[in-house]
This record gives C-alpha cells, sequence and structure tokens, in this order.
C-alpha cells in the first residue's frame, strides 16, 4: 500500500487544509498574471512601470479641438533672411516680379534683429514693429496675411 502525503489528500477536501477560509480554494493567492495590479495606487510595480512603460499610467486620448487649430507661427530675424536669399531663391520661395523681389514666409513672424540690405516685399504672417522700420527704410514692404 502506497502512504499518501498530507497534500494530495487534502486537495479533495472542501477547504484544502485552510480551514473554512475561501482564500485557499482554486488559485487564490497566487498573485495576479501579467500587469494585474498595477492600478494607480500600485507601489510594487511603480518603479517598474515608469522606467519601462512610462506611459502605461496618467490620461490618454484624443487632443481638444482647440489645440488641434493651434498652428505654430517660427520666429526669423532680418540678418537670417539677408543671409539666406539664395536659398529662399531655390527652394522657390523668393520670386522676382513688376514690383521687385518678393519673399513668400508663411508660417514665419520677422524679427527686427540684424540689417536688411536688399529691396523687398515680404508676405509673413506678422511683423516686430522694428523689423517693419527697416524693411520699409531699405525701400521694401512688409505684408501681413492673416
Amino acid at each position: 500500500m502506497v502512504k499518501r502525503d498530507k497534500r494530495s489528500r487534502l486537495r479533495g477536501g472542501r477547504t484544502a487544509g485552510r480551514g473554512s477560509r475561501k482564500k485557499g480554494r482554486g488559485s487564490g493567492q497566487r498573485g495576479g498574471v501579467g500587469m494585474a495590479g498595477s492600478g494607480k495606487k500600485s507601489a510594487q510595480k511603480l518603479v517598474f512601470l515608469k522606467k519601462y512603460f512610462p506611459d502605461y499610467l496618467g490620461k490618454k486620448g484624443f487632443k481638444s479641438v482647440g489645440q488641434r487649430l493651434q498652428t505654430k507661427v517660427m520666429a526669423i530675424n532680418l540678418e537670417d533672411i539677408s543671409r539666406k536669399l539664395n536659398g529662399f531663391e531655390k527652394e522657390g520661395l523668393l520670386k522676382k516680379t513688376a514690383e521687385g523681389k518678393e519673399l513668400n514666409l508663411e508660417g514665419y513672424k520677422v524679427l527686427g534683429e540684424g540689417e536688411l540690405k536688399e529691396k523687398l516685399i515680404i508676405n509673413a504672417d506678422g511683423f516686430s514693429d522694428s523689423a517693419k522700420k527697416k524693411i520699409e527704410a531699405s525701400g521694401g514692404k512688409a505684408v501681413e496675411k492673416k
């Protein structure tokens, strides 16, 4: 006759040797599977999550309509414009018209740092006051698009 160990004898029992507690039945008290228990207050996995999955916790979803409609306007100085005139011409932003050379800087605000040596008609989203004065002093025009 083979002697059975305690575990095998209790396994078929109602409480599996754990008294009347419900914890020991089935797969209880073995812990979760995968990321179970990693809610927002979970301290045991927090360092791991922040290190390897930084976006796991926190808000997710769509951006509001206001955020999607905002456009970023970049800034450019007059000295940068005068230095990059050849590049603008190659890109097709600088064109010769009957009035003179016309530069299309859509998406830019022109700032007044530096000097403008050429007569230019500049189309941009915005101009600082000093930039407008310097452009007009060189004989050009500052055309603001809205």
